[in-house]
């Protein structure tokens, strides 16, 4: 098949989160798996383009049109990867806003990639099915159902819509509708009004043809109350429609045998070149030599209340009472930032913490900790617990979304598990969790080894999970175009008009 991926970032290019790794690693082993595919990115300040395949294209507005152009960016592990340009939108500092505010023109920003995505589509490169990830790519299946819905050559094409955040919607005023060029019908209860705002997530949940989420469990969640984020009840209409796959792991980049930028490569064979990692990871953190015999914890991630930062706070006092320390990378919500820099200078022989998404730093945390801590609120699937497991990391996480789906909790009776877990959302549950890892470290190496190697024995590669997408792909393309299957001998069935989505009940908000 032709797969055309459209997303707001993706690695090698550009990266906030976790979203960026999917995008650069799925589409990858897809072509592995035989398919042709493309990604369409914004190009933003430090994105290196090779040539401009159509210099305009003309995408409405509400004040009149733009012209963004099409860029390539060449191929890579056989993706063909494609940039939209305007300079007023994506040239900036960072990717969404900056000191913690999105940019006031986000929903003009990316209601322009979206019509752009399908602009090249038409004049461009013609794919079997569009694969949309978050709010951001959101509008193209609501352009394909209402701005291009009496377009031929678009009616067949199937969206497969991936929910990589249910707590991210791209919610905007009523007037944004008027600015992005897109009809007043679409602000009511079935379309894409939610509590007087546009909301750009439920539009792509009403009008995809699929929906995808990032753990079987994810997929569950997002229906109830809790992690529904108002919108549970959208999704369960669509439940029909709706799969949890579990994110991959690049392993070509993610594994202490093969990975050259830490200190030294190891095994589970032999593991002890992650001695070596640790005192690397030490000295870049600033952290005294006689931390090697204590258990380091290490955090990777965004700083924010859904990463369990809140339950960091409450336990900090306690954890840092004790003989152990914590290298901590990442950035986020500035009262967090504040919060990790003031304990690095109340604890500066146990704690340090470098604000900023560095790769190699990443790298570097997940091969010299002895354990990583993800006490998250919610997860939809996480990665670097996963990655955690590879480098014999032992993780400790809270049993939510994908962080349930991929820690086995060590049962001591039998010798199983590859990590710890928690259940409630409190401070107490966390500690309890991590004193356990810590004894078990401390006293039992012989124990710590068996979870180590467990956890280093499992296979998350993304080749599984390519395949459930691939055959998602085919059902949508089928669903789509069930028509003009089943009308292959009539004259012009494959401009039959195929309705777009199991409907929502009359009068429901979702809420």
């Amino acid at each position: 098949m032709k797969i055309l991926y459209v997303a707001s970032e993706g690695l090698p290019f550009s990266k906030t989160g976790g979203l960026a790794d999917v995008i650069e690693a799925l589409p990858k082993s897809l072509v592995a798996l035989g398919h042709e595919v493309a990604v369409l990115l914004p190009r933003y300040r430090t994105t290196r383009a090779v040539t401009v395949t159509v210099p305009s294209l003309t995408i409405p507005t509400g004040d009149g049109l733009r012209f963004p152009a099409i860029v390539e960016g060449g191929t890579l592990h056989g993706v063909n990867y494609f940039f939209v340009e305007d300079p007023e939108y994506f040239d900036r500092e960072q990717l969404y806003g900056v000191a913690g505010k999105d940019y006031p023109d986000n929903a003009e920003r990316f209601a322009e990639l979206c019509g752009a995505a399908i602009e090249f589509c038409k004049q461009v490169w013609m794919p079997d099915v569009i694969h949309c990830h978050d709010w951001q790519a959101g509008l193209v299946p609501v352009l394909l159902r209402t701005r291009y819905a009496n377009d031929s050559a678009l009616r067949e094409l199937p969206v497969i819509f991936t929910i990589h955040n249910m707590g991210y919607h791209g919610s905007f005023p009523r007037d944004t509708l008027k600015k992005i060029g897109l009809p007043e019908s679409l602000f009511s209860i079935d379309a894409m009004e939610f509590f007087g705002r546009v909301n750009f997530l439920k539009g792509a949940l009403i009008y995809s043809d699929y929906l995808s989420t990032v753990s079987p469990k994810y997929a569950e969640e997002i229906k109830t109350l809790e992690y529904g984020h108002g919108l549970e009840g959208v999704v369960r209409m669509r439940a029909d429609r709706l799969t949890g796959i579990l994110n991959g792991v690049d392993y070509a980049a993610w594994s202490p045998e093969r990975d050259k930028v830490i200190a030294s490569r190891y095994s589970a064979k032999d593991l002890s070149g992650k001695l070596a990692c640790k005192k690397n990871l030490l000295d870049v953190f600033g952290l005294p030599v006689s931390a090697l015999n204590r258990p380091v914890i290490g955090i990777v991630s965004r700083f924010a209340g859904q990463k369990g930062f809140d339950l960091i706070e409450q336990v900090a006092p306690d954890l840092l009472s004790e003989n152990l320390a914590f290298a901590v990378l990442g950035s986020g919500e500035p009262k967090y930032e504040k919060l990790l820099r003031e304990l690095a200078k109340a604890y500066p022989a146990k704690f340090s913490v470098k604000v900023a998404y560095d790769n190699i730093l990443a790298h570097k945390v997940e091969a010299g900790a002895d354990i990583f801590l993800m006490p998250s609120r919610y997860e939809p699937c996480g990665l670097n617990q996963i990655y955690s497991l590879k480098y014999g990391t032992v993780p400790v996480v809270r049993a939510t979304g994908g962080l349930d789906d991929t820690i086995d909790a060590y049962d001591p009776r039998t010798g199983h598990g590859t990590g710890f877990k928690f259940q409630a959302y409190d401070g107490p549950a966390l500690l309890a969790a991590l004193h356990q890892a810590l004894s078990i470290f401390r006293n039992d190496p012989v124990v710590w080894r068996r979870i180590q190697w467990n956890g280093m024995a499992k296979d998350f590669s993304w080749h599984v999970s390519a395949i459930e997408y691939a055959r998602l792909y085919e059902a949508a393309w089928k669903s789509r175009n069930q028509t003009a299957l089943t009308s292959s001998n009539s004259p012009g069935a494959k401009s039959a008009k195929i309705s777009p989505v199991v409907p929502l009940g009359k009068g429901s908000h979702g809420r």
